[in-house]
């Protein structure tokens, strides 16, 4: 094979989310021209923890379709199920005889899991770092795409891979990692990475429409901002870092602005509230009215109000005001015109 060798797997644990596709899939499908792929769908890294077994095999069906969904040409790669492939667990039982039960214990993944699955802390979940060393090794990779959480397992496969060709001469070479643009993906919480285990992730398969929905419902965002009329900070806003992500520069440039400066109003009752004698009104916000009423909406609000607007939409009116006390202008205007 000329190319150069790339490998990678995801586990079939249900639905794969958008941290799968930024931190992994996106990656492969952008260096498949320079390289080779063997992407495998890691079934037996996935029974580490606690699964169904009557769903496994529709999760490794529903994975591959989605591992070609998301771009993956046959053409310039090899997608396959791990436990097809029986090599894989006979190189992890011999590396299994040359790594320290030290290493395998001071793995982070391994203590993380094993907190959270303190009912279920098998030997396999130990071991798991033999396995993905096997994983790899098989192959003879020249890169591995990993993201952050997994780049201490390649440390560890890079000293197996010393130690076994000290004691049986040189046959592996150690694989090099590759990192993407997006190494970390947080979940809808804004604390922990995005994960299906964690009930914080956003599903590929949804529309659009339930995506938007889920982010509503779910997303944490700033935690400094207790109330719409309160400004926003995007910098520690968990929902723009996914902005930064899809949106281009100038819609997260508009983000910011909004975020900053803009309150929506949609309710008469919070218009008339803002109009109360004597409040401070915010730097500027959105008055949407039904398109009858916005001509003579405007000239009641143009004397207070120079720099606002009509703009108009789907037969909604909205008027983008300018800063002002309203002490500066009638209290007593009639908004049923």
């Amino acid at each position: 094979m000329s190319k150069k060798i790339m490998l990678s797997g995801i586990q079939p644990t249900g639905a794969l989310h958008i941290g799968n596709y930024l931190g992994a899939l996106k990656n492969w499908e952008n260096i498949l021209n320079e390289y080779y792929g063997f992407f495998f769908i890691a079934d037996y890294h996935a029974i580490t923890i606690e699964y169904d077994a009557k769903e496994m095999q529709k999760r490794i069906i529903d994975t591959a379709i989605e591992y070609l969904a998301c771009g993956l040409n046959l053409e310039k790669c090899s997608i396959f199920v791990q436990s097809d492939v029986q090599p894989h667990t006979e190189l992890a039982w011999i590396f299994n005889s040359i790594i320290p039960v030290a290493e395998l214990e001071r793995m982070t993944q391994y203590k993380d899991k094993s907190r959270k699955n303190a009912e279920n802390i098998n030997a396999a979940l130990l071991t798991y770092p033999s396995l993905m060393a096997a994983d790899i090794l098989l192959y003879h990779p020249d890169i591995v795409p990993v993201g952050e959480d997994q780049e201490q397992h390649v440390e560890l496969t890079r000293m197996i891979v010393r130690k076994f060709n000290n004691r049986y001469g040189e046959y592996f070479k150690e694989p090099e990692t590759y990192h993407g643009k997006v190494l970390r993906i947080l979940g809808l919480d804004g604390i922990n990475k995005m994960s299906k285990s964690l009930n914080n992730h956003i599903p590929l398969r949804l529309s659009a429409e339930e995506t938007e929905k889920l982010i509503l419902q779910k997303a944490v965002t700033d935690p400094n901002r207790k109330l719409k009329t309160d400004k926003g900070n995007p910098e520690i806003c968990n929902v723009y870092s996914y902005h930064k992500i899809f949106s281009s520069e100038e819609e997260q440039k508009e983000i910011c602005k909004d975020c900053f400066k803009i309150i929506f109003y949609s309710s008469r009752s919070a218009i008339s509230h803002l109009f109360a004698k004597g409040s401070q009104l915010p730097h500027s916000f959105w008055i949407p009215v039904p398109s009858r009423m916005a001509v003579s909406l405007l000239q009641v609000l143009r004397p207070c109000f120079p720099t606002g607007y009509i703009w108009n939409s789907t037969g909604i009116s909205c008027f983008f005001i300018a800063p002002i006390k309203s002490s500066e202008f009638c209290t007593g205007t009639d908004w049923s015109v």
